[in-house]
């Protein structure tokens, strides 16, 4: 098609308006209002249905059962860590399987996704494998830490967690996400929007090279934006979806990077990381002090006769599932944060090289609300124990807001 005849993009579109709160058409919000009922009650369903499951595995005494024929196979703790393992989270895995499916009917009915069955359930095994391989060497390390010392493993396996999630997080980036998607330099083909991306780097005194600005073929699975920053280190790296480049105006993508930016810069892998493994140190000694009191009281019934028994697991599963629960608050109102302080950076650093740069970075807002039936009304206890991000209802609230007020200017040098 001639170009002067190609329709407009949805960010060419909505740059036509202006923005002064985050709206919906009616047929919008009506998928909105449906897409987050179900959400909500898939999400507990989901907590529920797994708490369930896992007390059920501990009356049924499946862990002690299990535990029996993995013993009969070898007396080697790692032979019986190949088997015990991955047996029971395979059949946690099969048992929430149809929860799975159903989330996934979700945002093919809505619109969200557009990954077939085939692509979605190949994603599904790869995640399950790479989960196995890890889960089996992680708790064949902590039941070792348990049985030689059972008072002191918890701090023990929290000082050895550190690391290894550092490493996770470093590794991720050329490693795992791979193994999902796509990734390819953004220069390779919008060396245009990489020449500006950089250029906006450059004004807040941060090099940026090309080979840390990819973009993700998002298109094949999700029709939704996005853009992330991740890794650290040498694997540090910003990633942009093709559907936000795609469909977003060069200065909405501006300052979507900008925000990304803003995490690359306020160093939020490193806090987010410091947070984990402060969630993670009360995680390990909570667990201990609940497990060993658990099993005292009720290990006769379920036939668990110590934590340092394959037996434990199923509770130890449980009890690390509720404290996840309980925690997340704790998270949530974190990244919230950070996200908020991603924003200002992203204003701060377009408003030099973008006419408006509020009303861009409302219009950025609104679409992505748009695409993903963001709901525009969310309880207040539901953000503050599970959204991640504030509300986009929020948000365009404040880069509005922000019109009149005076974000600090950003003066930061950094070589990545």
């Amino acid at each position: 098609m001639p170009a002067a005849l190609a329709s407009p993009s949805p960010g060419e579109v909505i740059a036509q308006r202006t923005i002064t709160a985050y709206t919906l058409t009616p047929d919008q919000l009506r998928k909105s209002e449906g897409l987050h009922r179900t959400s909500v009650v898939l999400s507990l369903t989901s907590l529920i249905f797994g708490i369930v499951v896992l007390m059920a595995l501990i009356a049924l005494r499946f862990g002690p059962m299990l535990q029996r024929v993995v013993e009969r196979i070898s007396g080697k703790r790692f032979v019986q860590a190949l088997v015990f393992v991955p047996v029971l989270l395979l059949t946690l895995s099969i048992l929430e399987l149809p929860l799975d499916i159903y989330g996934h009917h979700i945002s093919r009915a809505y619109g969200l996704s557009v990954q077939g069955w085939g692509s979605w359930l190949s994603d599904w095994a790869k995640g399950e494998a790479l989960t196995l391989i890890f889960a089996t060497f992680a708790l064949w390390g902590l039941y070792a830490a348990i049985r030689r010392a059972p008072r002191r493993w918890w701090l023990y396996s929290w000082l050895v967690s550190v690391p290894v999630m550092a490493a996770i997080v470093f590794i991720a980036p050329v490693i795992v996400e791979p193994i999902f998607n796509r990734f390819d330099p953004l220069a390779n083909t919008n060396p245009g929007l990489t020449v500006q991306l950089q250029s906006l780097a450059h004004s807040a005194g941060l090099e940026i090279p090309e080979s840390r600005i990819f973009l993700m073929r998002a298109s094949d699975k999700v029709t939704t934006y996005n853009a992330y920053v991740t890794g650290f280190g040498a694997t540090k790296r910003i990633v942009v979806w093709d559907n936000t480049v795609r469909n977003m105006t060069a200065p909405q993508t501006l300052f979507i990077f900008g925000h990304e930016m803003g995490h690359y810069v306020l160093h939020h892998i490193y806090w987010g990381m410091a947070v984990t493994a402060l969630l993670l140190f009360a995680g390990f000694r909570l667990t201990q002090r609940l497990a060993e009191a658990a099993i005292q009281r009720f290990g006769e019934r379920w036939r668990i006769r110590s934590v340092g028994e394959w037996s434990s697991l199923p509770l130890l599963l449980l009890l690390a599932g509720l404290l996840s629960f309980l925690a997340e608050p704790l998270g949530s109102g974190f990244s919230r944060r950070i996200e908020h302080q991603a924003d200002v950076y992203g204003l701060a650093i377009t408003r030099p090289v973008t006419k408006d740069a509020s009303q861009v970075a409302a219009q950025a807002f609104q679409l992505l609300g748009e695409k993903s039936y963001s709901y525009p009304n969310p309880s207040p206890f539901l953000v503050f124990w599970r959204y991640s991000h504030p509300p986009i209802s929020q948000r365009i609230r404040f880069v509005l807001s922000s019109a009149g007020l005076a974000i600090p200017e950003v003066h930061i040098q950094e070589r990545p």
